[in-house]
């Protein structure tokens, strides 16, 4: 018997702009252009999503035993069959690959923060806006500060891929927080997804948390 799994290869993608607001001192076109263009971003990120995602299938005891090893690790299925792909890309990298490097450095603020995430539960820090002081103590680390940096050294020169890549590596981060401790996203009565926004901190907003009924 075999089981397909789903896998979304590479980083997640961020949605694509809000709504575009004219300015003032705009032409009359440039609010609809300004929507067009937002509209076509997310459009190519759509497709680039679409085109980064694989199926795997596997025999059912294989399934299984990642499985068992992910949850090990603290990460759901994807990210750990992510983490395999990349183990392999280093691997087989030569000396001084910038790939590799990069993927280096991410494998170690992944594991830096779930081990954090892991260590500060231990220590009764749990609460709703964990994700924030689990990155908020990581990034107080200097050295976890250049590897972060180096995590997304490839864009470093370009500021908007930059803020692209510095979203989704904290999306990742703020979902493999909430993995590692057993924790759920906080919901209000409707059943909405309760998020945070901050200024001057390390991330701009997250998911609040909180641990799932005994």
């Amino acid at each position: 018997m075999v089981t397909k799994l789903d896998v979304v290869a590479g980083n997640p993608v961020k949605k694509g702009a809000g709504k575009a607001g004219k300015k003032p001192g705009q032409k009359a076109g440039a609010a609809p252009a300004a929507a067009e263009k937002g509209a076509r971003r997310k459009e190519r990120m759509a497709r680039i999503e679409q085109a980064n995602k694989i199926t795997v299938t596997l025999q059912t005891d294989v399934r299984r035993a990642l499985a068992a090893q992910a949850r090990a690790a603290g990460m759901d299925m994807g990210h750990f069959m992510q983490k395999l792909a990349e183990s392999h890309l280093i691997d087989g990298a030569p000396e001084g690959d910038p790939l590799a490097a990069r993927l280096k450095a991410r494998r170690g603020v992944v594991d830096h923060v779930v081990k954090l995430a892991q260590e500060m539960q231990a220590e009764g820090g749990f609460d709703a806006d964990f994700i924030l002081k689990v990155l908020k103590r990581a990034h107080a680390d200097t050295g976890f500060a250049k590897m972060y940096a180096a995590a997304v050294a490839d864009v470093a020169e370009k500021p908007k891929q930059a803020a692209r890549a510095d979203v989704a590596l904290n999306q990742q981060l703020g979902r493999l927080i909430k993995r590692a401790v057993g924790a759920k996203s906080k919901r209000d009565a409707a059943g909405k997804i309760l998020r945070a926004q901050v200024k001057d901190e390390v991330i701009s907003s997250y998911t609040l948390l909180e641990m799932p009924a005994a």
